[in-house]
């Protein structure tokens, strides 16, 4: 079908459709729509045989809905209706949850329903739910949906047909901040995280701290460390420890309020974000492996011990080590970037035969943090730190040669973040990741060793292809480009255990030790052929030349990007034509 996808943001989910449904053979194009598109005159633009919305904040003219099927994906169960779902779904503690695709009519989210899915909520944050179990439910309810469409027999149900059998959810009101207020004195542990999960990457939780008001991003329970309710009682990887009514929560990023008619605020680090207000606080030490403390999970110590909390953590099973990190948006400072080379470093120190980079749910990387940078004195001596910071983890991959490497995403990964994956001996993905192997919609060339990397794995044309359309590929299609090796067909909270798995089995195949030795005389023929050092100067030739001209349009971009602002220019997108792709 010819299919025209109606967007507030190319956010993930739409992605996931887009390249989902290209991928199942249909010819897709995509437009950006806000409160002021002319949307009847692009429709007639691009005459197409079916519109769906994965995520549109608009509400679609009746000249439009009137004319054309058009499918809203809501991330609520059956009868579930209000712009924040799937806040309500993390803040009620909910067990399971749905994404409805219904046909847009006058009434929000009151259409006649075409697919429903429902899916577990497991206990994590709102944007980790919406990437991973919300997004797995709308991909499922929306093929099923278009190929109703496309069957032409097919009559939607109205909801209220639905009501008894589907025990649909409900009308709910916009989560506002009075919903989110965390009481400090009162408040334990596992409601405070509740309510930080629920707003973990927008709006964040209104409160006050140290005097001023900032939106509190993302929360992770603390049971080793105590305090009087409110106070802040340490710091680790930039994040701060608060203490709740019967524990603590580290909360890894702040950002200030926006006032009326600026810019956007700036999403950082909490101790960078506090700055000189930040008072003088123990930097409690991450556990980071066997011996150091809890290595079972994001939060939880080996048979449920007490919960404590780092972005970066090593665990060995036999002859494999696993190195997970988690950074919040996967976006990679300079100081994340270090930290992790000096945890990659550790971890071959140790006696393994497979080293698995990654591994755990949601993003695996985004490359250089555009936040931080755009917080810096001088951004662009803070865009050519991290870079150089993200190539020197991504040729200590490159350059191991005594063990396997394997990155394992159970989460999207672009631009840099890709790159630093294609670095391993072999990738492996969740069936549902996006990958997005490319730089040149935030207008840079990029670096991290990709024209060694990718023209490597997929060959110069395919690789020309990826970085110059620009477009995102579903791991089922980067199986055929060549950039991934394995896919991974599980939910999202059994990655891990599903890594763990084939790492011991591939540890212990008997032509493993071989690969090793044949990995080793390859790189030292590559290099031999041409060194990495000759890769890394001539990118980052090209990147200082960007990051150092003022005039380039990485830094409206980046700006506009870090502060939620239009663009006046952004770079032409293949994928936003009339003809589709």
């Amino acid at each position: 079908m010819r299919i025209l996808l109606i967007a507030g943001a190319f956010n993930s989910l739409t992605q996931r459709v887009y390249a989902e449904l290209g991928d199942h053979g249909h010819q897709v194009s995509v437009e950006l729509v806000t409160r002021e598109t002319p949307l009847p005159e692009v429709v007639r633009r691009h005459a197409p045989e079916l519109i769906v919305a994965p995520m549109l904040k608009t509400a679609i003219p009746r000249e439009v809905w009137s004319a054309h099927t058009c499918l809203i994906v809501h991330p609520g169960p059956v009868g579930d209706r209000g712009p924040s779902s799937v806040d309500w779904a993390v803040h009620l503690g909910a067990d399971r949850w749905g994404v409805t695709v219904l046909q847009a009519n006058d009434e929000m989210d009151g259409g006649d329903i075409w697919a429903a899915a429902s899916c577990p909520v497991p206990d994590v944050g709102k944007s980790d739910l919406y990437r991973n179990e919300i997004a797995d439910a709308a991909l499922e309810a929306v093929l099923t949906a278009v190929a109703r469409v496309a069957s032409g027999t097919h009559r939607p149900q109205p909801q209220a047909e639905l009501a008894d059998a589907a025990k649909p959810g409900h009308p709910r009101p916009p989560f506002r901040q009075e919903s989110r207020r965390i009481d400090w004195r009162a408040d334990p542990t596992d409601t405070v995280v509740r309510k930080l999960r629920a707003a973990d990457s927008q709006p964040g939780v209104r409160d006050e701290l140290l005097g001023d008001i900032w939106h509190l991003h993302g929360g992770h329970p603390e049971d080793t460390l105590t305090g009087r309710p409110g106070e802040l009682l340490a710091t680790r990887c930039g994040a701060i420890c608060r203490a709740t009514a019967d524990g603590a929560v580290w909360i890894p990023e702040l950002r200030p309020p926006r006032a009326p008619g600026t810019p956007g605020t700036l999403k950082l680090p909490a101790t960078l974000a506090l700055g000189d207000r930040l008072p003088p606080l123990p930097e409690v030490p991450a556990p980071h492996g066997p011996g150091d403390g809890p290595d079972s999970g994001p939060d939880n110590g080996p048979g449920g011990g007490p919960r404590t909390w780092t972005d970066i953590r090593y665990r060995e099973d036999g002859p494999v080590g696993f190195l997970e990190f988690s950074f919040p948006g996967g976006a990679m400072s300079t100081d994340h970037c270090r930290r992790l080379l000096a945890a990659y470093r550790r971890a071959c120190a140790r006696p393994t035969s497979v080293l698995v980079l990654g591994g755990r749910r949601d993003f695996f990387s985004n490359g250089i943090h555009l936040h931080v940078i755009e917080a810096a004195a001088d951004p662009a001596e803070e865009s050519w730190a991290n870079i150089q910071a993200m190539d020197d983890l991504v040729e200590a991959v490159l350059t191991t040669t005594d063990r396997l490497v394997v990155a394992a995403l159970g989460g999207n990964a672009a631009a840099g973040g890709a790159m630093l994956a294609l670095a391993a001996d072999e990738v492996w993905c969740r069936a549902a990741v996006v990958l997005n192997p490319h730089y040149r919609l935030m207008g840079l060339y990029g670096s991290e060793y990709w024209t060694y990397t990718l023209p490597g794995r997929t060959g110069p044309e395919v690789a020309a292809q990826l970085t110059g359309r620009a477009l995102p590929v579903t791991a089922a299609a980067g199986a055929r480009l060549g950039l991934v090796d394995r896919i991974i067909d599980c939910p999202a909270q059994d990655f891990t255990a599903q890594t763990a798995r084939l790492a011991v089995r591939l540890a212990s195949a008997p032509t493993t030790q071989a690969r090793i030795a044949t990995k080793k005389a390859h790189r030292e023929r590559d290099e031999a052929h041409r060194p990495l050092a000759v890769y890394r100067e001539l990118e980052l030739a090209q990147m200082h030349r960007i990051f150092f001209d003022p005039d380039q349009p990485y830094h409206a971009l980046r700006r506009a990007f870090v502060r939620k602002e239009p663009t006046a220019a952004p770079p032409a997108h293949p994928g936003w034509s009339p003809a589709g792709v």
